[in-house]
């Protein structure tokens, strides 16, 4: 098994969102998540630098990580969605090479909070906790142990409000 230390991680660049699309559709059952990431490179959700690759030695995309703007209640913040890893790459450290890659970017840039909804066994490794206890929540119906936040400055408290995500997201 690899360890994160031994991925290449990077932006995203133009050349690379043909493979990035292919990354996405084999991570997912359909093609909804790969439309997603289509639709927010053109929303103002966008952030520029915030969309991550995994490289093979090659310089191949096989996983990738996006981050884009939502808000708790008033306050910006970040939704980490979606992550995924080509099929045959998936259990070796890319997933959570592109994660952290793309959670020290948005740092770098002076960002202090992220959300995520998604598996509960996996996100904790990255700092995320449930985000109700935090008082976050979200306008539909999910398990809670799967909406997850985190403040990327240690020690911050996260806002509280029900998270807005961007158009694309359809919710």
């Amino acid at each position: 098994m690899s360890t994160h230390s031994e991925w290449i991680t990077r932006a995203e660049t133009t050349a690379d969102v043909p493979a990035v699309r292919e990354i996405v559709l084999g991570a997912f059952e359909t093609p909804m998540e790969a439309d997603l990431v289509d639709a927010l490179r053109k929303d103002p959700a966008w952030i520029d630098g915030l969309s991550v690759v995994a490289v093979d030695n090659e310089d191949r995309p096989v996983g990738h990580a996006l981050i884009t703007r939502c808000h708790i209640g008033d306050t910006p913040a970040l939704c980490l969605a979606p992550v995924s890893v080509r099929p045959d790459r998936q259990k070796t450290g890319a997933g959570s090479a592109a994660t952290r890659a793309v959670l020290r970017a948005a740092s770098a840039m002076g960002e202090r909070f992220v959300v995520v909804l998604g598996h509960p066994e996996y996100y904790p490794r990255f700092g995320f906790g449930r985000a109700s206890e935090h008082g976050i929540g979200v306008s539909f119906e999910v398990p809670d142990e799967a909406l997850m936040a985190l403040a990327l400055v240690p020690g911050e408290r996260l806002p509280s409000g029900t998270i807005r995500y961007a158009a694309p997201f359809g919710i």
